[in-house]
C-alpha cells in the first residue's frame, strides 16, 4: 500500500486536523511529505478555517491547527465540520487526537465523522508508551484511568476509548485481527464499517499502525482515519516521503534562543535544570502577576547569543481555573520581548498562544530533533521548536538547544543562573531546583 494511487502517476494529497499546535507539528514531521502548518482560528478571533485547506497540493501535506482543544464542545465540532468540508477530492483525510484522550474528542469526532464513508481509529502512541488493549488506553501498561494523566483537568480520565467518544457506536479490532494477513484486517474493518460502527484498533507497536493505516487505506479514499501521531508515522512510512532535513542553524545572523516552558509537568523542572547548568538563564514568572496583569512583564534583553528559560513559577502550584490566564500573561510577556528570537515552545497551548500575539499564521517545518519536538520556521525565517508539555526526558531542552545551536559551546557552568523577576507585592524569587549533572559529550 502506498499513498501514491495504485495505477496512477500523482501521490494522494494528505490533510490532517490537529486540536492544539504540538500536535499539528508532531503530525507534519511523522508524515513525512512536504508539508505547511497552517496556525486556524485563534481562540481570541474569528473561528473561521483559512480558504487554503481547500488543496494541500499532490504529494504534499497540509496540517491545520484547529485551536480547538479547550473551545466549547459545540464550538469545536463546528470548526472540524467546516475544515472537513474545505477538503478537495481525493485527499487522504486524518484527524490527530491526544493519545491521553483530552478535549473534545466526543463532539470533534461526531463532527469529523459526517459525510464519511466510514472512521477508522488508532489512538495508540507506542513511541510514548501508549498503547491500546481490549479499548482501552495504556499508559506504560497501567489503564489510563489508573493513572494521574489527567491530573489538570477538571474531570476524570475516561475508561475506555468508547466511553471517551461518548455515544459513537463503536467495536474493537483485537491484537488477533490487528495481526492477520492484511487482506484479512482489510475485510475486517469494512465489514464493521458497513455495519455503521466506528473499528476501534487495539495496537501496541509501530507495526501494527502500519497495518491499520495500509487496511484504512485499501478501504477508499471515502474512508477516514484517526489517531494520535503514531498513526501520521505509519502513514508517512507508507511512503511517498522522505526522512525530512536535519535540523539546521538559523540563517543569517545569531539570534537569542528564548525557551518557554508554559507546562505543568513535574519533568519540566529537570529539563530546566539541564540548561541553566550550561549557563541558560532562567526568569521564573508568578502565576499570580501572569494572570492579573493586562500589561507584559518586561524581561532584560541578553546578548545575541543568550540562551534564556522563561517558566511560570510552580512551587505554590497554579490556582485553580486560572491557568488559561496565566498562558494567556506568559505569551503577551515573550510577544513583548524587545528583540527578535528563535523560540522552543513547550505544551500545545503555550506554542500556540505565543505565536498568536507574534501574529504568526503559518510554519514550514524542518525537522525533528527528538520524537515530537520539531523544528519549524516561521516566514520570517525564525525557528520555532514545539513540543508537548508531556514528552521528553530530563535532557529533553538541552538537546533542543543544542541542535539549534550546534556552534554553540553548551558546557556545565558549575552554578544556574536565576534571573530576578519584577513580582509586585510577591516574594523574591525562590531559587532555582538542585541540577542534575549533565553527562559530557552528550549526543544530540
Amino acid at each position: 500500500m502506498s499513498l501514491t494511487p495504485s495505477g496512477g502517476r500523482t501521490p494522494r494529497q494528505v490533510l490532517a486536523l490537529a486540536d492544539d499546535l504540538s500536535g499539528a507539528a508532531e503530525t507534519a514531521a511523522a508524515l513525512r511529505l512536504p508539508a505547511r502548518i497552517i496556525l486556524g482560528p485563534a481562540a481570541s478571533g474569528p473561528s473561521t478555517i483559512p480558504a487554503a485547506t481547500a488543496s494541500p497540493g499532490a504529494g504534499r501535506a497540509l496540517i491545520v491547527d484547529l485551536d480547538t482543544r479547550q473551545r466549547d464542545a459545540d464550538e469545536a465540532a463546528r470548526i472540524v465540520r467546516e475544515a472537513v468540508r474545505g477538503a478537495g477530492p481525493g485527499t487522504v483525510l486524518l484527524k490527530k487526537t491526544d493519545s491521553l484522550l483530552r478535549g473534545n474528542l466526543a463532539a470533534e469526532t461526531t463532527a469529523y465523522a459526517e459525510g464519511a464513508a466510514g472512521l477508522v481509529i488508532a489512538p495508540a502512541l507506542p513511541a510514548a508508551g501508549r498503547t491500546v488493549r481490549d479499548g482501552i488506553v495504556h499508559l506504560r501498561g497501567q489503564p489510563l484511568h489508573d493513572t494521574d494523566a489527567w491530573r489538570a483537568e477538571t474531570r476524570p480520565a475516561p475508561r475506555s476509548v468508547a466511553a471517551a467518544l461518548d455515544g459513537t457506536p463503536t467495536a474493537v479490532v483485537p491484537l488477533t485481527a490487528v495481526r492477520a494477513p492484511l487482506p484479512e484486517l482489510t475485510a475486517r474493518l469494512g465489514a464493521l464499517v458497513e455495519a455503521g460502527l466506528v473499528p476501534v484498533c487495539d495496537t501496541e507497536s509501530d507495526a501494527d499502525l502500519d497495518a491499520i493505516a495500509a487496511a484504512a487505506l485499501g478501504l477508499g479514499p471515502g474512508v477516514r482515519l484517526m489517531g494520535t501521531g503514531g498513526l501520521a508515522a505509519a502513514l508517512g512510512r507508507l511512503g511517498p516521503g522522505t526522512d525530512g532535513p536535519s535540523p539546521a542553524p538559523a540563517p543569517g545572523g545569531v539570534l537569542p534562543l528564548l525557551v518557554v516552558v508554559g507546562t505543568a509537568e513535574p519533568g519540566a523542572v529537570a529539563q530546566i535544570a539541564q540548561l541553566t547548568a550550561v549557563g541558560a538563564r532562567h526568569i521564573a514568572l508568578p502565576p499570580e502577576l501572569l494572570a492579573r496583569t493586562a500589561e507584559p512583564v518586561p524581561l532584560t534583553a541578553g546578548p545575541d547569543d543568550a540562551i534564556t528559560v522563561v517558566s511560570v513559577e510552580g512551587s505554590q502550584g497554579i490556582r485553580p481555573g486560572s491557568a488559561r490566564q496565566v498562558v494567556a500573561g506568559l505569551a503577551r510577556t515573550v510577544a513583548a520581548v524587545p528583540y527578535p528570537a528563535d523560540l522552543v515552545l513547550t505544551g500545545g497551548e503555550t506554542a500556540r498562544r505565543v505565536l498568536d500575539a507574534l501574529g504568526v499564521t503559518e510554519l514550514l517545518p524542518v525537522g525533528e530533533i527528538h520524537h515530537g519536538a520539531v523544528h519549524s520556521r516561521t516566514p520570517d525565517g525564525r525557528s520555532v521548536v514545539t513540543r508537548p508539555g508531556s514528552y521528553g526526558d530530563a535532557g529533553s531542552l538541552l538537546r533542543i538547544a543544542r541542535a539549534l545551536r550546534p556552534y554553540q559551546p553548551l558546557a556545565p557552568t558549575g552554578s544556574p543562573a536565576q534571573v530576578p523577576v519584577p513580582r509586585a507585592e510577591f516574594t523574591a524569587p525562590h531559587p532555582p531546583p538542585p541540577v542534575s549533572p549533565v553527562p559530557q559529550g552528550e549526543a544530540l
